[in-house]
C-alpha cells in the first residue's frame, strides 16, 4: 500500500468513526429534527416571501414563523383539550341518565330484536347472558377496567409529559435555525455529495415532489374523510359532532383503525341506545363511504404525483409507520421514491453505457 492510499484509508476510517459517534450523540434528537425539517420544507416558500417583506431580515422572518407554528400547535390543542374535558363530563351525565331511564332493562329485548344477532341468540337459547343483571355487572366490570386503563395511561402521559414538551421545543429550536440557515446547509451538503450536479438536482427535486405529494395526499384524504363523517354525525344527531369530526380528521391518517376508531363506537352507541336504524346507517356510511375514501383517494393523490406503484406505496406507509412512528408516514414514501430515482439514474447513465459498449468483431467460424 502506498503512502497516499494509506492516508486515504486512515482518513475515511476516521471519518466513519466520527460520523458514527455523531449519529449516536444526535440520535435522541432525531425525531424532533425530522419534524422540524418537514415543517421547514413545507413552509420555506412562506419564509422567502416574508423575508422579502421585512427587507431581507431572515432572523425576523424565522422568529415570526417559529412563533406562528407555536401558536398553531398550542392554541388548537388547548382548545381541543378544554372541549373534550367539557363534553366528556356531558357524556358521562348522559350515560347516567340513560341508565336511570331504564334503558338498560330494555336492552336485552332490543338486542334480541336485531335481524341477525338476535336470531342467533334465540336459536342457541342464550337467555342468561342478555339479562339486566348480567349487563349491569358487565358494564361495571368494563367501567372498572376502563378507569384503571385510563389511570395507567394518564400516569404514563404525566411521566412522558416532560419528554413531549422537550421534544416540541427542540423541534421549534431546530425549525428556527432551519429557516435561518437551512438554505446554506443544503448547498454545503450538495457540494460534498460525490455525484454529478444534474443527478443531485434530480434527487432533490424528487424528494421535494414526494414530500409535498405525501402531505397533500394524507392531509386532503383526512379532511375529506372527516367532512364526510361529520355530515353523518350531524344528520344522525350524534352528540358533539364538531369535536368528533375534528378527532376523525386527526385519526384518519392511521392505517390501522383510522376513522373507525370514531364512527365505530357511534355505531355501537346507536345499536345499544337506539334507534337501531341510525346505527345501521352509520355502519354502512362508515364502511362504504368514509373508509373507502382512504382506500382510493390517498394512493391516487400520492401515486399520481410521485409515480410509486400502489403496492410499494402501501408497504412504504405501513413500514415507515412501524419503524419511525407517525413521521414514518412521510419518511417511508420518500425512501422508496429515492430508491426508484437512484435505480432510474443507474439505468439511464451506467447500465446503458455497459450495454452499449461494443463487444468487438466477431471471430470467423
Amino acid at each position: 500500500m502506498t503512502k497516499p492510499q494509506l492516508f486515504t484509508a486512515v482518513f475515511f476510517a476516521l471519518l466513519l468513526l466520527l460520523l458514527y459517534q455523531i449519529a449516536l450523540m444526535f440520535r435522541p434528537f432525531l425525531f424532533p429534527v425530522l419534524w422540524a425539517a418537514l415543517l421547514a420544507h413545507l413552509t420555506y416558500p412562506l419564509h422567502v416571501r416574508f423575508t422579502s417583506f421585512v427587507r431581507g431580515r431572515e432572523v425576523v422572518s424565522a422568529s415570526c414563523l417559529t412563533l406562528l407554528v407555536l401558536a398553531l400547535v398550542v392554541i388548537p390543542i388547548s382548545m381541543m383539550g378544554v372541549l373534550l374535558a367539557r363534553e366528556a363530563s356531558t357524556a358521562e351525565q348522559a350515560i347516567r341518565e340513560w341508565i336511570a331511564s331504564g334503558a338498560l332493562q330494555r336492552l336485552p329485548e332490543q338486542i334480541r330484536a336485531w335481524p341477525v344477532i338476535g336470531g342467533l341468540l334465540r336459536q342457541f337459547g342464550d337467555s342468561t347472558v342478555l339479562t339486566p343483571d348480567s349487563l349491569e355487572q358487565g358494564l361495571l366490570s368494563a367501567a372498572t377496567f376502563l378507569s384503571r386503563f385510563f389511570l395507567d395511561q394518564v400516569g404514563d402521559l404525566l411521566k412522558n409529559a416532560f419528554l413531549l414538551v422537550t421534544d416540541f421545543f427542540l423541534m421549534l429550536f431546530a425549525l428556527f435555525f432551519l429557516f435561518k440557515d437551512g438554505k446554506q446547509w443544503l448547498a454545503s451538503l450538495q457540494d460534498v455529495i460525490p455525484l454529478e450536479a444534474s443527478h443531485k438536482q434530480r434527487i432533490i427535486d424528487r424528494v421535494d415532489q414526494t414530500i409535498r405529494a405525501v402531505v397533500k395526499g394524507i392531509g386532503v384524504t383526512a379532511v375529506v374523510q372527516g367532512l364526510f363523517a361529520g355530515l353523518a354525525y350531524g344528520a344522525l344527531g350524534v352528540p358533539f359532532p364538531v369535536v368528533l369530526t375534528a378527532v376523525t380528521v386527526i385519526l384518519a391518517p392511521l392505517p390501522f383503525g383510522g376513522t373507525a376508531l370514531v364512527w365505530g363506537p357511534i355505531v355501537l352507541y346507536f345499536l345499544m341506545a337506539g334507534p337501531m336504524w341510525k346505527g345501521l346507517v352509520m355502519l354502512g356510511w362508515g364502511v362504504g363511504v368514509v373508509s373507502m375514501i382512504d382506500q382510493f383517494l390517498r394512493p391516487w393523490l400520492i401515486g399520481q404525483a410521485v409515480q410509486i406503484p400502489v403496492l410499494f406505496l402501501v408497504f412504504s406507509v405501513l413500514g415507515g409507520l412501524a419503524l419511525y412512528g407517525i413521521i414514518g408516514l412521510f419518511i417511508g414514501p420518500v425512501l422508496v421514491s429515492l430508491l426508484m430515482t437512484t435505480i432510474q439514474i443507474y439505468r439511464e447513465e451506467y447500465h446503458r453505457t455497459d450495454t452499449d459498449t461494443p463487444s468487438g468483431p466477431a471471430t470467423p467460424s
